[in-house]
């Protein structure tokens, strides 16, 4: 019987943080695998029901990858689940971690796009975050992990990421910020390949298109608040020097006034 293969690494979120596009840029190395289709994502240590059907239906995500390489996958809901923290940690206590961080304020207002287009809000900005803590209390069971009107609550890192970081060692975990990514993909991806073992092609992402309809679609004419955004920062200034604090010299904290986009 052949061996069953899985994951050396997984990309594990932000939700509106360009994931996707990571995972796609990746794909295009040589030595890079990642598991297909990139949506739907394989959620298998978020996902009660997929988990319980264990580790012999997860390695079916990575039979195609060549004996060669580097394979990995991307489920964006992980990082905010501790249960998949430890499931992870108990599976693959190996395997190396990517997460990209979005500005906190502007990953809030994307989220809340993403589900006004999505016919999942109806509510204006500032009322959905007034609502999100009610909400989260009571989501149906059927958007447990969609988790629609989670907006706020999803842009505190630092505490999303401390079960990650408590479960793994430092030097597996890797945290890029979003605009790393879309402002030098080239240099962000070559840092991701230094991470994940493989020599850095920056090239391979020259053609990579960076319109932000194509990173993080979404759709209307609407602009927050600029109070409203202020608040929200105010809000995240706190979790903001943890993180730094967490995360050390290697990740650049946002400026203060960095505009949502």
């Amino acid at each position: 019987m052949a061996a069953r293969r899985l994951p050396d690494f997984v990309i594990g979120g932000a939700p509106r943080s360009g994931t996707t596009l990571l995972a796609s840029l990746l794909d295009r190395h040589p030595r890079l695998w990642l598991a297909k289709p990139l949506r739907p994502e394989p959620k298998f240590f978020l996902v009660d029901e997929l988990y319980a059907e264990g580790l012999d239906r997860y390695a079916r995500w990575f039979d195609d990858a060549p004996p060669d390489a580097v394979v990995g996958e991307k489920s964006t809901n992980y990082l905010e689940s501790p249960v998949a923290a430890e499931r992870l940690a108990r599976a693959l206590p190996e395997a190396r971690l990517v997460f990209v961080l979005r500005e906190p304020a502007a990953r809030t207002v994307s989220n809340y796009r993403w589900s006004v287009m999505n016919g999942m809000e109806d509510e204006e900005f500032e009322r959905a975050l007034e609502l999100e803590e009610e909400r989260e209390a009571t989501v149906p069971t059927d958007l447990r992990y969609a988790r629609p009107h989670a907006y706020a609550s999803r842009s505190r890192y630092a505490t999303l990421l401390r079960p990650w970081l408590d479960r793994f060692p430092r030097d597996h975990v890797l945290v890029l910020r979003f605009e790393e990514l879309v402002g030098d993909p080239g240099a962000a991806t070559a840092r991701v390949h230094r991470f994940l073992g493989v020599e850095p092609r920056p090239a391979l992402v020259d053609d990579v298109d960076l319109d932000p309809a194509t990173v993080n679609p979404s759709s209307g004419p609407w602009t927050p608040d600029p109070a409203t955004l202020r608040r929200l920062r105010r809000q995240f200034a706190e979790e903001n020097e943890v993180l730094a604090a967490m995360l050390g010299p290697e990740f650049e904290p946002w400026p203060e006034e960095e505009p949502p986009r």
